[in-house]
């Protein structure tokens, strides 16, 4: 049994971004931001197809200039997956995204005021039934406000009532740090304040490791919690990292399915056979499987069959062969050379 059919996630308005829904229901969709020149249509559709195979779900760009909104258009007629444009200081910016067929707003209330021209962006998406997102960071928060968590939530009261006095409602809101553990407070009042589904992440989290350590224990937290409609891990990396993390971290917390899972020992002294390049291989093979299935490599018998009668099937390594698992069942031994063929075509069997 999953862990979102044990647990009471929040119950948040449902929006939609093109044909995605964000809110009023238990899914938690995946997405990332590209790193190009959005003007380079390009190199931008590029990187979004890639995102899009790896399991990214909404994809967001920088709006730099008026140029990079007006691509915005010809980027949109080359993928399948709802696009967000990310504006800061420039209103305008985000007028031109929206003509030109932006599937979601995301606005930074720390460097976007004039609230006349907030109202202008508000009813051209009320007009074309486009959403936007109020991305609070604690780092860009209007120097009127004192640094805290509950800045940032008065901060989200301030732009909302713009929003709202104009009947507006396709709202998305994000409160980030990059402190996990801000977050998760900044987070937890959000839960208890606002109907708005929430956009979960922890930014300027840095490279691969640490913005794993650090979105994990704060994601991880608000998830389990039933928090969170969305989210993104931010990482210095290639985007595609983002997407890996999400969805392997997503499946931790029993949210998503169709991600296959490794289980493999961290090898001791007993280990009689060369069992970290399997890791790695079948680490990277397990990338492109998408399906619920749990492989167990381990390096001795000793935790082995234990360990494997978790998984769909398990190899424990030995000093001439390994022993082949299946649902914690011994099946056969195979030659250590053939333990990575066999995996492969014993998972494409399930």
């Amino acid at each position: 049994m999953f862990y979102n059919e044990l647990m009471n996630r929040l119950q948040t308005r449902p929006i939609k971004v093109g044909s995605v829904q964000i809110g009023g229901q238990n899914k938690v969709v995946i997405q990332s931001m590209t790193n190009t020149k959005t003007k380079d249509v390009d190199a931008t559709v590029k990187q979004i197809l890639r995102l899009q195979e790896a399991g990214c779900e909404i994809i967001r760009v920088a709006i730099l200039d008026m140029e990079d909104a007006i691509a915005v258009k010809d980027i949109k007629k080359q993928i399948a997956i709802p696009l967000v444009s990310d504006i800061h200081f420039n209103p305008d910016f985000a007028l031109q995204a929206i003509r030109s067929g932006t599937d979601k707003i995301r606005l930074n209330p720390g460097n976007i005021e004039d609230e006349d021209k907030i109202k202008e962006i508000v009813n051209l998406c009320k007009e074309r039934n486009i959403p936007i997102r109020i991305g609070i960071n604690a780092g860009s928060l209007n120097k009127k406000y004192k640094h805290s968590e509950e800045a940032m939530i008065e901060s989200a009261k301030d732009h909302l009532r713009i929003l709202e006095a104009l009947d507006f409602h396709d709202i998305c809101l994000s409160f980030k740090s990059s402190d996990p553990l801000e977050c998760i407070k900044a987070y937890n009042l959000a839960a208890n304040t606002f109907p708005y589904p929430l956009h979960l992440g922890v930014t300027e989290a840095g490279g691969l490791l640490n913005s794993t350590i650090k979105s994990s224990l704060a994601l991880g937290n608000l998830l389990l919690d039933g928090i969170g409609d969305t989210i993104r891990i931010s990482i210095s990396d290639d985007p595609i990292e983002e997407v890996k993390v999400a969805k392997k971290l997503l499946r931790a917390c029993g949210l998503k399915k169709d991600v296959a899972n490794l289980i493999s020992c961290p090898t001791c002294g007993r280990i009689q056979y060369d069992m970290l390049p399997i890791v790695k291989e079948m680490e990277a093979y397990l990338e492109n499987i998408n399906k619920d299935v749990s492989v167990a490599i381990m390096g001795c018998p000793v935790n082995g069959p234990q360990e494997a009668s978790r998984a769909d099937i398990g190899v424990a390594g030995g000093k001439d062969s390994a022993i082949l698992f299946k649902k914690g069942k011994i099946v056969r031994a195979i030659p250590q050379d053939k333990i990575i063929e066999t995996l492969k075509e014993e998972i494409e069997k399930i």
